[in-house]
C-alpha cells in the first residue's frame, strides 16, 4: 500500500524540506528590522538581549535547529542546509548578552546527517559520572551505506566535549528524528523515535522477525560506551491497530486513512512515564518503571475532521496536565477542518483517561490561504511553572500563561522579522529560541539594565515569511 503525503512527514520528504530556508549571515543579521516585541504582566518589559549566527563549518552556513540548556551552556542542533553534518554547537552562556559559541560536536561522526536534537543530563551510574549529550542523528539520504541513529558525548566539560558511544537505528531509515533522555537511580535511559524503522523493516524489507524493528525504543545507556536496547513498542498490540497494520497506514473507526509514526518522546522528571507522540494515533502513555516490559495506559485521540499529528508534548503541574502540540503544515484535506496544527491541553491526572480541557490556536490558524506551510503551524511546547513557550516558526515564540489550563491566556509574543523559530527552552533569568534562518536568539526581561533597543511593538507580528 503506497503511502500518503502526511504534514510534517519523512515519506513526503518535508522533513528534510524544512532545512531548505535562506540562511542569514552574521553580517546580514544587523539589516533586519527590530523583532516584534509584545507582552503583558511579566512579559511587559522583555528585550532581545543578542541574536547571533552559528559560525562557518568547513565553509559552510548551518542552518539552527532545536535548542536545550544544560549548567549555563546552550547546545543548538542543527538541520539540513548547505548539505547538513552542523553537529551540535555550545554557548557559553555567562553573558546572555554575549553568547560564545565554544565547541561543536558531531559534526564528523557520520557524513552526509544531520543532527537536530540534542537532550543534557547530569548521570551517575556505575559506569559514567558526568554530564551525558544524546544527539539525533539523522541521514540526507536513508540507503547509504551508513546508520542513523543516537550519538551519546561526555559534555562534562563543555569546551571539550568527547564521544563516547553511538546507537544506530534500523539501517534503511534516516535514523533517530527526536529523542529523550533520563535517569532511573543509577540508571540512565535512552528513548528514541525513530520513524518508519517498523514501515521499512516490516513491510518494505520484510526481514526476518529478529530483526524488525519498532519506531519507538528504550534503551539502556549506564554504560554509553555500549548502549543497549531493552524494549521496542509495536502498535499492532493496541486493539484500535490491525495485525496487518503495515507500519505506516492506518485506518481509524472513522473510515479515514491516517498516517502513524513516532515522532517524538519525553518523560516525566522521574522517569516513571513516557509521552509518545504517535501522530494520528495520538500521545501515547506508558509506563516506563520497569524499562525492559513497559505498560501501554492511554492515548491521546482526534474529533473526526481533527488532523492528528501529534508531535510534541510538554507535561505541568507535576505531571498532571499534558500539553500537545501538532504539527499540521497541510490546512486544507477532504474531511478534515480547514486548520495548521494548534496546541491541546489535557487532564491527566488519572493517566488511563486524559481529559480535553482546552485548545490554544493562534490568528495563524486559520490564514489557509497560506497553503501548504510550515510557518503557520505551532511546533515545540515548553513549560516553566504556570508559563507555556510555544515556538511558532514564523510567529516566533508564543508564551501562554496555563494557570487555568482549561482557560489559556496568550500574554506574550517574540517574533523577530522573517521569523522561522524552530525551537525555544527556558533557562536561568533567560528564555532561548533558535531561529533556523537566524541562530541563536536570547529574550530577558529588562530589570532597568542592558541595551532596552528592542522592547517596543514595532513590526507585525505576524506578517513574516518563512525566508527570502
Amino acid at each position: 500500500m503506497a503511502p500518503a503525503g502526511f504534514a510534517h512527514d519523512a515519506l513526503d520528504e518535508s522533513s528534510a524540506q524544512k532545512g531548505e530556508r535562506y540562511v542569514f549571515s552574521n553580517d546580514e543579521l544587523p539589516n533586519l528590522s527590530d523583532p516584534y516585541i509584545g507582552g503583558s504582566k511579566q512579559f511587559s518589559n522583555l528585550r532581545e538581549a543578542a541574536s547571533i549566527q552559528l559560525t562557518e563549518l568547513d565553509g559552510r552556513q548551518n542552518n539552527a535547529a532545536d535548542v536545550y540548556a544544560h549548567k549555563g551552556f546552550a547546545y543548538v542542533g542543527t538541520h539540513t542546509a548547505n548539505g547538513a553534518e552542523g553537529g551540535v554547537r555550545v554557548f557559553d552562556m555567562k553573558d546572555p548578552e554575549n553568547p560564545e559559541e565554544v565547541a561543536v560536536f558531531g559534526h564528523d561522526d557520520v557524513p552526509g546527517a544531520w543532527h537536530e536534537k540534542v537532550i543534557v543530563k547530569s548521570v551517575n551510574t556505575p559506569d559514567f559520572k558526568g554530564d551525558l549529550a544524546v544527539v539525533s542523528v539523522q541521514q540526507l539520504n536513508r540507503n547509504a551505506d551508513t546508520s542513523g541513529g543516537t550519538l551519546l558525548y561526555d559534555v562534562t566539560d563543555p569546551h571539550n566535549p568527547e564521544k563516547l558511544g553511538y546507537w544506530e537505528t534500523y539501517a534503511d531509515t534516516r535514523g533517530t528524528h527526536e529523542l529523550y533522555l533520563t535517569t532511573q537511580g543509577n540508571r540512565a535511559l535512552l528513548l528514541t523515535s525513530n520513524p518508519y524503522a517498523d514501515y521499512y523493516s516490516t513491510t518494505i524489507d520484510a526481514v526476518a522477525e529478529e530483526e524488525r524493528r519498532m519506531d519507538f525504543a528504550v534503551v539502556d545507556v549506564s554504560n554509553p560506551a555500549e548502549p543497549e536496547t531493552l524494549w521496542e513498542f509495536d502498535p499492532r498490540t493496541l486493539p484500535e491497530v490491525p495485525e496487518d497494520f503495515n507500519g505506516y497506514n492506518w485506518v481509524d473507526e472513522h473510515g479515514k486513512t491516517r498516517a502513524v509514526f513516532n515522532h517524538s518522546v519525553i518523560t516525566d522528571n522521574n522517569g516513571q512515564y513516557a509521552y509518545v507522540s504517535m501522530w494520528d494515533l495520538g500521545t501515547l502513555i506508558f509506563d516506563i518503571t520497569d524499562p525492559e516490559n513497559p505498560e501501554y495506559i492511554s492515548r491521546t485521540d482526534y474529533a473526526s475532521d481533527q488532523q492528528g499529528a501529534a508531535h510534541s508534548a510538554a507535561l505541568a503541574r507535576g505531571g498532571n496536565i499534558l500539553i500537545e502540540t501538532r504539527e499540521v503544515s497541510n490546512p486544507v484535506r477532504e474531511g478534515f477542518e480547514s486548520a495548521y496544527g494548534y496546541t491541546r491541553i489535557f487532564d491527566i491526572s488519572d493517566k488511563s483517561n486524559p481529559e480535553l480541557l482546552s485548545e490554544f490556536k493562534t490568528d495563524l490558524t486559520y490564514q489557509v490561504e497560506d497553503g501548504t506551510t510550515f510557518a503557520n503551524t505551532v511546533h515545540d511546547p515548553k513549560v516553566r511553572g504556570n508559563m507555556l513557550y510555544l515556538s511558532y516558526y514564523a510567529g516566533g515564540v508564543v508564551m501562554v500563561d496555563i494557570s487555568d489550563p482549561a482557560n489559556p491566556e496568550k500574554i506574550g509574543q517574540y517574533t523577530p522579522e522573517q521569523a522561522d523559530v524552530w525551537g525555544v527552552f527556558v533557562d536561568r533569568n533567560y528564555i532561548l529560541a533558535s531561529d533556523m534562518g537566524q541562530g541563536l536568539k536570547v529574550l530577558q526581561r529588562n530589570n532597568g539594565g542592558g541595551n532596552n533597543g528592542n522592547n517596543g511593538n514595532n513590526g507585525n507580528a505576524h506578517g513574516h515569511t518563512q525566508g527570502r
